[in-house]
């Protein structure tokens, strides 16, 4: 079978808790093998749970990374999971690109209304001086 891992394993490996683990198999992303109550993850599912991170990470939902895992196993998986992956990630770039564009703005606001605090304040000081 190659090797295996408890969930223990995982979660030390990951940094994250069992109860995560959990809810990813609950969510139907990993599918560990059974021995009576004890979970038996294997490679792939190391892998699943690596790609699900990078996912999350990247901004993907659970449902997506799922999407691209269900691909994946489908005949010519590999390059219409790469075709759909790519489409996404240019999908959230775009999101992301507009989300530095928004916070900029922000900031810029955030410059602009300190900058006129200072300068009411410094009118201020030089009133009661």
């Amino acid at each position: 079978m190659g090797k295996t891992y408890t969930i223990s394993d995982l979660s030390r490996e990951f940094g994250l808790t069992t109860r995560t683990i959990r809810h990813y198999e609950a969510e139907g992303l990993l599918a560990p093998a059974r021995e009576g109550q004890t979970r038996i993850y294997g490679a792939r599912d190391r892998v699943h749970l690596k790609l699900i991170l990078r996912g999350k990470r990247l901004g993907f939902s659970l449902k997506e990374i799922a999407e691209l895992f269900e691909m994946y196993d489908a005949p010519n998986g590999e390059v219409s999971q790469l075709n759909r992956f790519m489409e996404k990630m240019r999908v959230r770039r775009q999101a992301l690109l507009k989300q530095r564009e928004d916070i900029d703005r922000v900031l810029e606001e955030l410059d602009t209304l300190e900058a006129r605090c200072s300068e009411i304040l410094e009118a201020r000081d030089e009133v009661t001086a």
